[in-house]
Formats: structure tokens, C-alpha cells, sequence
């Protein structure tokens, strides 16, 4: 739309009567093809393409709390997935255990479940499946009780059970491109100003209770996925252990990674690692690691007790799609 926002073209009466909002034109055979953008907040269902789920009074803060609740009822029984993107989403942060108890956001009546999520998810994206034709209702909830500039603008996307982009079954996330990022959820470059309650030292960013498959869309011509840490956030691979602690020079490097049997509580799985005897990886550093498992995707998951993960903020991965070997001759 002519606000940059993603809409559906239908006539200008249609657009209203639907309660969407005209921005632009969509069509150069008639000036009544409308872009029409809805938007909703609390209380709210849409049955359109697209529709934004945001905070009242958005762009502003929300500093209110109870349950804000939006429906989504899928078109017809063609449509098989709901596509969600964080376009904003700043809610509390979660204890320094990595519960998400002051404030969160759940997806309901999905045929998947999503996990409970809360704290700075901006630019992030999950894949929720219809069941049948049964609304998925999105939730964010939030304590009045704790002072938060609380931010949500939730692109709603239904997508077709026949188009390019519908998600492989088991993939929460699906990105596509030849080269990419991968957070996890509530990744941030600075500590969670909450403590862990077992000893009182600085908490984790990352969110107890994850399991979860991280798929990317497979390129022409490419046969094999890297993954490697970028070389200005010695945190980008912080999942297990008291951080604090690491040797110094050794955070964000293999020296501080942690392999298969080490790996029970939180870690990845990144199956089929080319040159590598086990496919989970933890700590608090990660060496690249090539994966020719196809289709491209890794796992994440991390276990109810963040207690012991001192200052953890959960990984930040560069991925790049490797071009086919070309056989001799």
C-alpha cells in the first residue's frame, strides 16, 4: 500500500463495508481498486488475506495489562497456515529463569502449538497450521502491576495450502534466501535486567520450555547449509552454563562449545554435520558447521530449568546456501 503496509485489493465499497482502510490504488484499469489495509486490536477477528493485530493506540506504548485477544478465521478450507510477523513486539522480559510469567503471548486452537513467548522478538516470524476451518486466536497477556513500554504490530498473513510459500510440516520458521539470519526467540544484544531466583546472579534472555524446527527454503543448485556466529557478538552462541564464568577470549568461540553428550538441557540440533560425529551443539561458542542434510533445517530446544544458564541470550546464527558439487568431466 502507498503507507508501505501490505493490504488486498478489492473495489473501494467492498474495502469499506469490510472495515478496511483504502491507501492507494491497486489496479490501472479503474481509480476503484483499492489497497485495502485492516488493522484490529483487542477483541478483534478478520477473515482477510492480511490483517495487523496491534496494541491500542499503537504506535504508541501499551502499559495497561489484562488479556488482549485476536481472531483469525481461516477463508475456506483452502487455506492451510497462518504466517505471524513480529513487525513489533517488545513486551516484558521473562524472569531471570526464562519464564515468560509477566507478561506473554500465546497462539490458540492452532493444529500446532506455539511456544509461549515474551520480551524483544521484533523481525521474527512463526508458522501456526490451521485445524480445518477452527479460528486461531492470538493472546498477548500483560501485568498492569509492572511499569513496561509494551509494543505489539502483528502481521497476519493466511496462506494457501497450494502456495510457494507455505512452510514444511514440523517448521515453526521458514526462511528463504541463499544467505540469511537465525535468532532465537528474544535474542538481544544486552542482558535480561532480571536475576535468577536460585542465586541471584544476572539472568537468562533465553525462554525456558522451547522445541521448535528452524527451516530454510532450499535455493536452486544448492546441496549443502553453513552455519557460523557473526564476528562482532562474542554472545551470539550463549545457550548452557554461567557465561560469566567462560575463560577470557574463549566466549563465541568453538573453545567455549559443548558436543553430544554434554548437550541435555538446551542446545541445537543441526543434523547430518559434514566432518562431525554428533549433531548437538552447546555452550557458549560454536565453530561453523556445514550441514548436507536436506531439507535445511535445525532444532532448537531448551529444557524448564534456565536457572543454571547465567547471562544466556540464545544464538544469533549467520546461514549461506553451498552451490552443488559439480562432478569432473
Amino acid at each position: 500500500s502507498s503507507n508501505g503496509l501490505t493490504g488486498t485489493c478489492q473495489i473501494r465499497g467492498e474495502c469499506d463495508a469490510n472495515g478496511g482502510i483504502a491507501y492507494g490504488t491497486c489496479s490501472t484499469l479503474t481509480t476503484q481498486s483499492v489497497c485495502c489495509v485492516f488493522v484490529g486490536t483487542c477483541g478483534g477477528s478478520s477473515s482477510q488475506n492480511v490483517t495487523y493485530f496491534r496494541n491500542s493506540g499503537y504506535p504508541a506504548p501499551y502499559n495497561g495489562g489484562g488479556t488482549c485477544s485476536f481472531s483469525v478465521v481461516p477463508q475456506d478450507n483452502t487455506i492451510c497456515q497462518l504466517r505471524i510477523d513480529f513487525t513489533a513486539f517488545s513486551l516484558a522480559q521473562p524472569t531471570g529463569d526464562g519464564v515468560c510469567s509477566v507478561d506473554n503471548m500465546q497462539v490458540l486452537y492452532g493444529a500446532t502449538r506455539l511456544p509461549t513467548m515474551c520480551g524483544d522478538n521484533n523481525g521474527q516470524h512463526v508458522y501456526i497450521p490451521f485445524s480445518g476451518t477452527t479460528a486461531i486466536s492470538v493472546q498477548v497477556s500483560t501485568t498492569p502491576s509492572t511499569s513496561f513500554n509494551r509494543v505489539w504490530n502483528l502481521k497476519l498473513t493466511q496462506i494457501p495450502c497450494t502456495s510457494q510459500f507455505k512452510a514444511p510440516p514440523g517448521c515453526l520458521q521458514y526462511h528463504s534466501g541463499i544467505t540469511g539470519d537465525i535468532y532465537s526467540f528474544n535474542y538481544g544484544t544486552g542482558a535480561n535486567p532480571a536475576l535468577n531466583a536460585a542465586m541471584s546472579l544476572t539472568g537468562s534472555r533465553q525462554l525456558a520450555s522451547m522445541n521448535y524446527g528452524i527451516c530454510v527454503q532450499r535455493a536452486a543448485g544448492r546441496c549443502t547449509i553453513t552455519y557460523k556466529l557473526p564476528a562482532a557478538d562474542p554472545y551470539a552462541f550463549t545457550l548452557t552454563s554461567d557465561v560469566t564464568m567462560a575463560a577470557a577470549g574463549t566466549l563465541g568461540t568453538a573453545a567455549a562449545g559443548l558436543q553430544a553428550a554434554q548437550c541435555t538441557t538446551d542446545y541445537l540440533i543441526i543434523p547430518n554435520p559434514v566432518g562431525i560425529a554428533n549433531d548437538r551443539f552447546c555452550g557458549a561458542g560454536l565453530a561453523p558447521v556445514t550441514s548436507n542434510s536436506i531439507p535445511f533445517v535445525l532444532w532448537s530446544i531448551t529444557d524448564a530449568n534456565e536457572t543454571p544458564d547465567v547471562a544466556n541470550r540464545g544464538f544469533h546464527l549467520l546461514y549461506t546456501q553451498n552451490l552443488c558439487a559439480v562432478a569432473a568431466g
